[in-house]
Protein backbone atom coordinates (compact mmCIF):
# COMPACT_ATOMS: atom_id res chain seq x y z
CA UNK A 1 0.00 0.00 0.00
CA UNK A 2 1.45 3.42 -0.58
CA UNK A 3 2.07 6.26 2.09
CA UNK A 4 -2.02 7.33 1.73
CA UNK A 5 -4.91 5.33 0.41
CA UNK A 6 -8.72 6.45 -0.07
CA UNK A 7 -10.56 4.79 2.74
CA UNK A 8 -14.48 4.23 1.47
CA UNK A 9 -17.11 3.31 4.23
CA UNK A 10 -19.82 1.80 2.91
CA UNK A 11 -23.16 0.41 4.65
CA UNK A 12 -23.38 -2.84 5.30
CA UNK A 13 -23.11 -5.86 2.38
CA UNK A 14 -22.17 -2.82 -0.11
CA UNK A 15 -18.06 -2.69 -0.58
CA UNK A 16 -17.50 -5.42 -2.40
CA UNK A 17 -20.56 -4.07 -5.12
CA UNK A 18 -18.90 -1.29 -5.11
CA UNK A 19 -15.45 -2.02 -5.85
CA UNK A 20 -16.83 -4.18 -8.07
CA UNK A 21 -18.72 -1.65 -9.94
CA UNK A 22 -15.63 0.48 -9.85
CA UNK A 23 -14.02 -1.51 -11.47
CA UNK A 24 -16.16 -2.99 -14.16
CA UNK A 25 -16.03 1.22 -15.25
CA UNK A 26 -12.49 2.56 -15.04
CA UNK A 27 -9.52 0.39 -16.98
CA UNK A 28 -6.65 -1.26 -14.80
CA UNK A 29 -8.74 -1.93 -11.67
CA UNK A 30 -9.12 -4.89 -10.38
CA UNK A 31 -10.29 -6.40 -6.36
CA UNK A 32 -7.36 -7.21 -4.84
CA UNK A 33 -8.96 -9.10 -1.93
CA UNK A 34 -12.10 -9.17 0.01
CA UNK A 35 -11.50 -10.18 4.11
CA UNK A 36 -14.16 -10.35 6.52
CA UNK A 37 -12.94 -9.97 10.65
CA UNK A 38 -13.21 -12.17 12.73
CA UNK A 39 -15.22 -11.50 15.54
CA UNK A 40 -17.98 -8.66 16.00
CA UNK A 41 -17.14 -5.35 16.24
CA UNK A 42 -19.77 -2.83 18.27
CA UNK A 43 -21.44 -1.73 14.72
CA UNK A 44 -21.78 -5.59 13.91
CA UNK A 45 -19.60 -7.82 10.92
CA UNK A 46 -17.08 -6.04 9.22
CA UNK A 47 -15.65 -6.55 5.39
CA UNK A 48 -12.97 -5.21 4.37
CA UNK A 49 -12.01 -4.27 0.05
CA UNK A 50 -8.83 -3.87 -0.87
CA UNK A 51 -9.06 -2.47 -4.87
CA UNK A 52 -7.48 -0.57 -7.52
CA UNK A 53 -8.69 1.84 -10.14
CA UNK A 54 -6.45 3.49 -12.74
CA UNK A 55 -3.54 2.40 -10.75
CA UNK A 56 -4.93 3.79 -7.50
CA UNK A 57 -5.30 1.92 -4.55
CA UNK A 58 -8.30 2.12 -2.39
CA UNK A 59 -9.82 0.39 0.84
CA UNK A 60 -13.73 -0.05 1.17
CA UNK A 61 -15.33 -1.26 4.12
CA UNK A 62 -18.88 -2.33 5.17
CA UNK A 63 -19.89 -1.74 8.54
CA UNK A 64 -23.35 -0.04 10.54
CA UNK A 65 -22.49 3.27 12.10
CA UNK A 66 -20.68 5.20 9.15
CA UNK A 67 -21.42 9.09 7.90
CA UNK A 68 -23.09 9.31 4.37
CA UNK A 69 -20.27 10.33 1.40
CA UNK A 70 -20.68 14.27 1.05
CA UNK A 71 -19.04 16.70 -1.23
CA UNK A 72 -15.86 17.13 1.19
CA UNK A 73 -13.96 14.37 -0.30
CA UNK A 74 -14.75 13.84 -4.35
CA UNK A 75 -12.39 12.06 -6.89
CA UNK A 76 -11.47 13.61 -10.19
CA UNK A 77 -11.54 11.45 -13.10
CA UNK A 78 -9.24 13.40 -16.08
CA UNK A 79 -10.49 12.50 -19.59
CA UNK A 80 -8.65 13.34 -22.61
CA UNK A 81 -11.46 12.99 -25.53
CA UNK A 82 -15.25 14.04 -24.90
CA UNK A 83 -16.31 9.98 -25.51
CA UNK A 84 -14.46 9.42 -22.29
CA UNK A 85 -16.48 11.72 -20.27
CA UNK A 86 -19.57 10.32 -21.39
CA UNK A 87 -19.10 6.78 -20.71
CA UNK A 88 -17.19 7.55 -17.24
CA UNK A 89 -20.08 9.66 -16.62
CA UNK A 90 -23.24 7.58 -17.95
CA UNK A 91 -21.65 4.44 -16.20
CA UNK A 92 -21.20 6.11 -13.04
CA UNK A 93 -24.81 7.59 -12.97
CA UNK A 94 -25.68 3.30 -13.51
CA UNK A 95 -28.17 2.32 -10.85
CA UNK A 96 -29.49 5.19 -9.16
CA UNK A 97 -26.61 7.91 -9.15
CA UNK A 98 -27.74 11.67 -9.90
CA UNK A 99 -25.84 14.75 -12.34
CA UNK A 100 -24.84 17.54 -10.42
CA UNK A 101 -23.34 21.02 -11.94
CA UNK A 102 -19.85 21.44 -13.08
CA UNK A 103 -19.08 18.47 -13.85
CA UNK A 104 -20.39 16.94 -10.64
CA UNK A 105 -22.10 13.88 -10.36
CA UNK A 106 -22.84 11.50 -7.56
CA UNK A 107 -23.02 7.60 -7.61
CA UNK A 108 -25.59 5.13 -6.54
CA UNK A 109 -23.43 5.09 -2.82
CA UNK A 110 -23.74 8.51 -2.79
CA UNK A 111 -19.55 9.17 -3.45
CA UNK A 112 -18.76 12.70 -5.48
CA UNK A 113 -17.06 11.55 -8.85
CA UNK A 114 -15.85 14.78 -11.21
CA UNK A 115 -15.67 14.07 -14.61
CA UNK A 116 -13.37 16.71 -15.77
CA UNK A 117 -11.73 17.58 -19.04
CA UNK A 118 -7.57 16.97 -18.48
CA UNK A 119 -7.50 20.87 -20.26
CA UNK A 120 -9.76 21.95 -18.09
CA UNK A 121 -7.05 22.68 -15.03
CA UNK A 122 -4.69 24.90 -17.95
CA UNK A 123 -7.51 26.90 -18.96
CA UNK A 124 -8.51 28.28 -15.47
CA UNK A 125 -5.14 28.90 -14.78
CA UNK A 126 -3.57 30.37 -18.33
CA UNK A 127 -2.10 33.35 -17.70
CA UNK A 128 -4.24 35.27 -19.91
CA UNK A 129 -7.28 35.76 -17.60
CA UNK A 130 -9.97 36.55 -20.17
CA UNK A 131 -9.67 33.13 -21.68
CA UNK A 132 -9.56 31.40 -18.50
CA UNK A 133 -12.73 33.37 -16.97
CA UNK A 134 -14.49 32.64 -20.26
CA UNK A 135 -13.51 28.72 -20.14
CA UNK A 136 -14.76 29.15 -15.97
CA UNK A 137 -18.53 30.81 -17.48
CA UNK A 138 -18.64 28.33 -19.55
CA UNK A 139 -18.05 25.45 -17.41
CA UNK A 140 -20.29 26.90 -14.39
CA UNK A 141 -23.49 26.61 -17.27
CA UNK A 142 -22.80 22.62 -18.19
CA UNK A 143 -24.31 19.60 -15.61
CA UNK A 144 -21.65 17.39 -17.78
CA UNK A 145 -18.74 19.18 -19.25
CA UNK A 146 -19.13 19.41 -22.88
CA UNK A 147 -15.29 19.52 -23.99
CA UNK A 148 -16.12 21.26 -27.70
CA UNK A 149 -17.69 23.94 -26.05
CA UNK A 150 -14.92 24.75 -23.31
CA UNK A 151 -12.27 24.59 -26.14
CA UNK A 152 -14.84 27.26 -27.94
CA UNK A 153 -15.50 29.60 -25.07
CA UNK A 154 -11.47 29.59 -24.13
CA UNK A 155 -10.67 30.40 -28.07
CA UNK A 156 -13.60 32.90 -28.53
Amino acid sequence: MPPITPFLWFPPGQAEEAARFYCRIFPDSRVERVVSLPGESPAGPVEVVDFVLRGQPFIGMQCAGGDAFNHAVSFTVYCETQDEIDRFWNALLEGGGHPEACGWLRDRWGVAWQITPRVMPEMMAHPDRRRAKQAVDAMVAMVKFDLAALQAAFDA
